[in-house]
């Protein structure tokens, strides 16, 4: 089983570019179809790895294999993920002066970053479909990017405010339509 789960995270550290939520899509697709954990939990963990500090991708493969195999598992899965990462940056750092003013790999970038933003777009529409999100909620999300971008907030104000919208949910308004 270890030797599963590193195999499945080391190709989800390999394919994946554009960082953590450029992967959701394939830690989902390696993980939820496989009946390692199920989907509204896989929402759980997506919940709980992004808020915390850290990379994303390393915070949900550590708790995809603490939830598998305990302590041995998470390590196991965080190796699997950031291996490839750091073996591409240390072949970058190696050779950067050969390919610094490469014409082909800045060419190269340029057209990885729509497959990224497509990538990144994918797991948020997948995400508000797997926990419903109505057409009230919905506004939730784009109030908050829209105030990101156009109003310059900071995104820890907005978490700050979530956190207490949902708490006063959870504590006053559920409560009351129970």
């Amino acid at each position: 089983m270890y030797w599963t789960l590193f195999l499945t995270f080391l190709r989800i550290g390999a394919f994946t570019i554009g960082g953590g939520y450029a992967m959701l899509p394939l830690i989902q697709r390696e993980v939820v179809d496989r009946g390692w954990i199920g989907k509204e939990e896989f929402v759980d963990l997506f919940a709980v790895a992004q808020s915390l500090p850290g990379i994303f991708a390393v915070n949900i493969s550590i708790f995809t294999g603490y939830r598998l195999k305990k302590i041995p598992g998470s390590i196991v899965c965080a190796l699997g993920t950031v291996l490839p990462s750091f073996v591409i940056i240390l072949l970058i750092a190696l050779f950067f002066t050969h390919v610094q003013d490469n014409v082909w790999v800045e060419k190269i970038f340029k057209g990885l970053r729509p497959a990224v933003v497509a990538l990144i777009a994918v797991p948020c529409i997948t995400t508000a479909r797997s926990i419903k999100l109505s057409y009230k909620t919905i506004a939730i999300p784009i109030i908050a990017a829209l105030l990101i971008w156009l109003a310059g907030v900071s995104p820890v104000y907005i978490i700050l405010a979530a956190g207490i919208g949902g708490i006063i949910y959870g504590i006053y308004i559920k409560k009351n339509k129970v």
